[in-house]
């Protein structure tokens, strides 16, 4: 079954001390790319969480966010770290003087300073972090689900396009017979108009209009693309990351499109191979959101 790369998931916990939420959100990528937003006091943690996300999703860009709130009541008034104060106002100071701006410290730019007021002393204990870990492994249930749901609607328009190429194919493969001879006849019939006396050239004609019909058969190409076909439906079933198959799949598919319609000798089968590489197109852009 296919999962898409594209998602949303989301985990609470905590208990009498704190709360916690993991967000998760996932698009499009070639590799996995990860992107973390912690509060301060969980930075030395990023490595072990991006190794639990990193356990179950391959593909992607995922970026996590975490957000840790205290249990105090709404009247309690959080702390301020009068260090980081003094060191973020003489920040200013200086900004202010290497850029020559004149206009004053406000109070609105020092509370967008959010780090002020978090108590460097805040440690989590192994309790307090193995609850951050179960809100991110809930945000990543979440978002496999989602991923799921989506990855089955892909699955459901990719095996359509497949059945019309696949009808397609049917459609060229009786038409391919049918043009060869009639070719075949055509150029006979013109060759005959400019020589007089055939019977000389019978045996050589035959040869090179044999050679020139060879060369016109695509029954092989036909073959390869069916197969193709059908590798490409079993692999949406029973492969657990596809992706990156599907898309060399596509990329065969498309020669062996290419080379029918390059041998055609009939505009029906030009029409249809036209018909075949619209419908290739439209699956590799589906496919980029397959993990």
């Amino acid at each position: 079954m296919i999962h898409s790369m594209t998602g949303y998931g989301r985990g609470t916990t905590g208990n009498k001390n704190i709360s916690i939420e993991a967000e998760i959100k996932s698009v499009n990528s070639r590799y996995l790319d990860l992107f973390f937003r912690l509060p301060s006091y969980l930075q030395s943690k990023e490595y072990e969480l991006r190794e639990q996300v990193k356990s179950k999703i391959k593909r992607g860009k995922i970026t996590i966010i975490i957000m840790v709130k205290g249990s105090e009541k709404e009247t309690d008034v959080p702390a301020l770290n009068k260090v980081k104060l003094k060191s973020f106002t003489g920040l200013l100071k200086d900004l202010k003087k290497t850029a020559g701006l004149n206009e004053k410290i406000k109070m609105e730019h020092i509370l967008s300073f959010k780090e002020l007021f978090l108590a460097d002393e805040f440690e989590f204990t192994d309790e307090e972090f193995a609850l951050v870990k179960k809100a991110v492994d809930t945000a990543i249930k979440d978002l496999l689900k989602m991923k799921e749901n989506e990855g089955g609607e892909l699955a459901k328009d990719l095996i359509s396009r497949i059945k019309s190429i696949e009808d397609k194919v049917d459609v060229i493969e009786k038409e391919s017979m049918k043009s060869i001879d009639e070719y075949f006849s055509i150029l006979k019939q013109r060759i005959k108009t400019l020589v007089e006396d055939i019977t000389q050239y019978s045996d050589r004609l035959e040869m090179e209009l044999a050679l020139i019909a060879e060369r016109a058969d695509i029954t092989e190409e036909c073959i390869r693309l069916k197969s193709h076909l059908k590798f490409f439906s079993d692999s949406i079933v029973n492969d657990e990351e596809p992706g990156r198959k599907l898309n060399f799949i596509c990329q065969e598919m498309n020669r062996e499109a290419n080379t029918i319609s390059s041998k055609s000798l009939s505009t029906e089968i030009t029409r249809n191979a036209v018909l075949i590489k619209e419908e290739i197109e439209r699956i590799r852009e589906q496919i980029q959101n397959i993990e």
